[in-house]
């Protein structure tokens, strides 16, 4: 075959164009693994990350985006690796001088050092540069080889409608970090969700991609407050690319989170297979704990690694090891959900 004219672009050589729908911990140690993945491999990719920013909150008078962070510190090189969020080596004098005033709330600490992310995203959303460019310019510092979207310039936040006799509604933060999710919650309303629209580039994101990764990330109040949004579930129903998800549990149990607390509140059984009809409508394949995959196998009717015979049909299912105990285990994952990608797109 004679080479490519000077004026045609060689695309036999273009970069994977990988998109992913994520929150915070768990999707960042995926997406770390597939960084990790794709520069051993040495295969080029362009890998833009929707990130959920249903989780928000403002305390203090400053604007915090709990996953967005997290994926940036994370992929950026700067997390707190024991705890898998926060900043590396910081202090909290800031917040013990706000506790000797009595100013609260004392259940969400705030380092010194992530203070600084918060003061200039809220002094730059106070200058009215939208979310997406704040984080764009944050990003500069932290540079996290991928494309960091917010899923909206638009404040969404995720509450908690709790089981108390005023069947009131809290924060999600407060759910969890305050009432550590032993309330049981009835809904998880979106605040703001009618006055908002995906951020810019995601729609084009997911529809463009030759691969869309969903890591695994609490199927109601991580991926549910971007899938929540106008549009979002249309371009992963619509796109050409395959869509390939990685199970948040292993043997009933969150790796990480509240995910059988959420669940619980929406009657989903608390497994792979009940995960996966939350997202049915946009998988195309669905990987699990090689423990689960008789079981998920069974729930779904579906034999593993059987291609989905149209809209209907379940994703076809793959067993691995789901636990990603360090940044090689998740190299394997990521490595793994990717492959299961490239060879539907290559069957398609």
């Amino acid at each position: 075959m004679p080479p490519a004219a000077p004026d045609e672009p060689d695309t036999s050589r273009a970069p994977l164009r990988v998109a992913a729908v994520s929150g915070g911990v768990g999707g960042a140690r995926f997406l770390r693994g597939l960084r990790d993945h794709l520069d051993a491999a040495g295969l080029a990719a362009e890998v833009t990350v929707v990130a959920n920013t249903g989780d928000d909150i403002t305390l203090h008078g400053l604007r915090v985006c709990p996953d967005l962070d997290t994926l940036m510190y994370t992929l950026g090189g700067g997390v707190d690796e024991t705890q898998g969020w926060g900043r590396a080596g910081d202090t909290h004098e800031v917040a013990a001088e706000l506790a000797a005033y009595g100013a609260g709330p004392a259940w969400f600490t705030l380092g010194d050092r992530d203070l600084a992310t918060h003061l200039v995203r809220t002094r730059m959303l106070g200058a009215g540069y939208p979310l997406s460019e704040v984080t764009r310019a944050l990003c500069e510092r932290w540079q996290p080889g991928v494309r960091l979207l917010p899923m909206s310039d638009q404040p969404v936040e995720t509450h908690v409608v709790v089981a108390d006799p005023e069947r009131r509604a809290v924060h999600l933060q407060e759910w969890w970090v305050r009432l550590r999710a032993e309330v049981p919650a009835l809904g998880f309303p979106l605040l703001g969700l009618d006055a908002a629209a995906p951020g810019p580039g995601v729609l084009d994101a997911l529809r463009g991609a030759d691969v869309v990764l969903l890591p695994p990330s609490n199927p109601v109040v991580s991926l549910g407050p971007v899938l929540a949004l106008p549009g979002v579930r249309d371009a992963l129903r619509g796109t050409a690319a395959p869509v390939v998800g990685v199970s948040p549990l292993v043997g009933g149990r969150a790796v990480r989170g509240m995910a059988e607390a959420c669940l619980a509140a929406l009657d989903v059984p608390a497994t792979a297979a009940g995960v996966a009809t939350l997202l049915a409508d946009v998988l195309d394949a669905w990987l699990v704990d090689d423990t689960d995959l008789a079981d998920t196998r069974a729930a779904l009717g579906e034999d593993a690694g059987r291609a989905s015979a149209g809209p209907s049909a379940p994703p076809s299912l793959h067993g691995t090891d789901l636990l990603m105990r360090d940044r090689t285990g998740a190299a394997r994952l990521a490595g793994t959900a990717l492959q299961v990608a490239l060879d539907r797109r290559a069957a398609a």
